[in-house]
């Protein structure tokens, strides 16, 4: 066999393909096998018919192209181990010549892997957020642990603001009751939001026993997006009453004796959220530096692919899930169709530059993944995906998706070098040092950052 490699682009290549007629031998024997068991010729026993009556009774073609069509996987698979290509998504091939006895030529054109070159890194510099904890901090953190002990009692007046009533729904929409637009003796905090819109304003003012009618748009249920006529009617006011900012308030409500305690200990866990902000936004803006420095073609037909996919899992996963069309998404997120499309696009490309560029630097800094490594990322999957680790271990070697968690750990690691080699400071000026424990945390699991840009790894689904 011969093949040679034309460049059509940096993201396209055609491979040219001769095949003496006589490295076809084992794929025509398979095809006089094959026809063999598929068809009967009186006089012969099933299996046994020989070549010569099979090309007089089904013709020569028939054979040639069975065969052909099994060889054809094979003969490319050597072309692209022999140029060394790495190719993305299947190849369209086209049979130039074949001739019975002689030859077989083909082409294969087929996107491929661009040559990337990665440049001096060290050099990045990126600015993040100071990691400050104000005392309005510490008080915010502390009301809301106050929120979640409050006490509630009933009282003989109209509904104020923080109140909790207990309250009956019923929706209509065109005049008719909806079969899911009933809900009895309903708890909400007015000035929660956690209802429908104009709720609030209906219910204060109200004593129990007291209703009132208003319009609103249904967030969910099978009405979701239409306009309806609710009633809502107060059987209960009650009114909150939060505990006191004090010692016995924090042994209430904490392992600490003492408010102060309590107080120091929000701070630190205050402070050890932001610290991992900081970390998350360093990974986010130095990737962004880093593919700033690297020239990176797209593929056209990967692009597409992955557009598309975006696409697929918004409409009918997130969407779906949420009782949403995706006319009705961009309604409430004020975008039009157009802008949609530009974001996708834009989210997409970046998602295959940044694969692109972190798995060459996989291989430029011979970065490995280790077994430990791969489990804690398995780990920390399997808690996100509500799944216990056995049942997403055995899912993901089922699936076959091995090698995509091995590229989801490797990229992360290459995005730690990165990282770690770039000048992070503070709103403050300040020097940020990103210990190795920071990037234990945020560095070999597959960052946030190239996690969220890559998504799913494009090539993994388009590469057959």
């Amino acid at each position: 066999m011969k093949s040679a490699v034309e460049t059509l682009n940096p993201t396209r290549v055609r491979l040219t393909v001769e095949v003496p007629f006589e490295e076809l031998k084992d794929s025509l024997d398979a095809a006089y096998k094959k026809i063999n068991q598929q068809v009967t010729v009186k006089g012969f026993r099933k299996g046994k018919i020989p070549a010569r009556v099979i090309d007089q009774r089904f013709g020569r073609g028939a054979v040639l192209e069975e065969a052909v069509n099994d060889a054809l996987p094979k003969f490319y698979t050597e072309a692209v181990n022999e140029a060394e290509l790495n190719p993305l998504g299947q190849p369209d091939v086209d049979i130039t010549e074949l001739k019975d006895g002689e030859t077989l030529n083909f082409t294969a054109e087929v996107d491929v892997r661009p040559a990337l070159e990665i440049p001096d890194y060290s050099g990045i510099e990126v600015e993040v957020d100071a990691v400050e904890v104000s005392d309005e901090d510490v008080e915010k953190s502390v009301e809301q642990l106050r929120e979640r002990f409050a006490s509630t009692s009933p009282v003989e007046r109209a509904a104020e603001d923080g109140d909790v009533v207990t309250i009956d729904l019923e929706a209509k929409v065109d005049g008719e009751v909806l079969e899911d637009g009933i809900a009895s003796g309903v708890s909400y905090t007015i000035g929660s939001g956690e209802l429908l819109d104009g709720i609030d304003d209906a219910v204060k003012g109200l004593e129990a026993g007291g209703e009132a009618t208003f319009t609103s748009e249904l967030k969910g249920g099978s009405a979701a997006g239409r306009e309806a006529e609710v009633t809502v009617k107060v059987s209960q006011v009650a009114a909150r009453e939060l505990p006191e900012l004090d010692d016995e308030f924090a042994q209430l409500a904490s392992e600490f004796d003492t408010l102060d305690e309590l107080k120091a200990d929000s701070r630190k866990r205050l402070a050890n959220m932001k610290t991992y902000d900081q970390a998350t936004q360093a990974q986010e803006r130095v990737l962004e530096k880093l593919l700033e420095l690297v020239e990176v073609p797209v593929p056209e037909k990967l692009l597409e692919d992955e557009i598309n996919t975006r696409k697929h899992n918004l409409e009918h996963h997130q969407l779906g899930q949420m009782g949403l069309d995706l006319e009705k998404y961009l309604e409430i997120q004020g975008k039009t169709a157009e802008e949609f499309e530009a974001e996708t696009k834009e989210a997409a490309v970046k998602g295959i530059k940044t694969q692109f560029v972190l798995d060459e630097l996989v291989k430029v800094e011979k970065l490995n993944v280790n077994q430990e490594e791969l489990t804690e990322h398995l780990m920390r999957r399997a808690a996100s995906s509500g799944m216990s680790p056995d049942q997403f271990a055995q899912a993901v070697v089922e699936g076959g998706q091995v090698p995509l968690l091995v590229g989801e750990v490797a990229r992360g690691k290459a995005l730690a070098v990165v990282v770690e080699a770039a000048t992070v400071k503070d709103t403050n000026g300040e020097i940020v040092d990103l210990d190795d424990e920071d990037e234990d945390e945020t560095g070999t699991e597959a960052p946030e950052a190239a996690a969220e840009a890559t998504d799913e790894p494009a090539e993994e689904k388009t590469e057959g």
